[in-house]
């Protein structure tokens, strides 16, 4: 069992750990049948592996993720010109028709067009037109909000399409 367990893991100290634990569960819970108990330890011990080789691969990538979010520090004044955008991107959402909403949220979120002409009742080809108008609009109430004084034509919109 240990030399299964050790080619499984690649690792002594686990191997030893785990065959430990599957005759730890034999003394405390024997299976009902005990005409086959080495078939029977073998299945424990390997579920066993299995459960350590997930287990190690989930503190593996918690790990990972907060090693990248400790590399990504950010400055207090960075901090507070993202909170700023953010307020003004949740301002400008606000005004923007229900449907022009619906539809550059589900746009940046990654849907496609026949999605978001689904959930906004449109024929899909429509989307790209409604979509360019909300992006008009917001980026026109976005300068607006900013201070900005770069609209096109007196009607409200930025020349900037983002």
């Amino acid at each position: 069992m240990y030399r299964r367990l050790y080619y499984l893991l690649g690792e002594r100290a686990a191997a030893e750990d785990i065959c430990q634990e599957a005759f730890l569960k034999l003394y405390h819970r024997p299976p009902r049948e005990k005409n086959n108990l080495s078939g029977w330890l073998l299945r424990v011990a390997a579920n066993l592996a299995y459960n350590h080789l997930r287990g190690e691969e989930r503190r593996r990538r918690r790990e990972d993720g907060q090693f990248r979010t400790d590399v990504g520090v950010i400055s207090v004044e960075e901090a507070v010109i993202r909170n700023q955008e953010a307020r003004l991107v949740h301002q400008c959402l606000a005004k923007l028709p229900p449907r022009d909403r619906v539809c550059l949220l589900l746009k940046n979120t990654g849907h496609s067009y026949a999605e978001i002409a689904l959930a906004i009742e449109v024929d899909k080809h429509s989307v790209g037109t409604i979509l360019a108008r909300a992006r008009r609009h917001f980026a026109g109430l976005y300068s607006e909000l900013e201070g900005r004084d770069d609209r096109v034509s007196g009607r409200g919109y930025s020349s900037d399409l983002s």
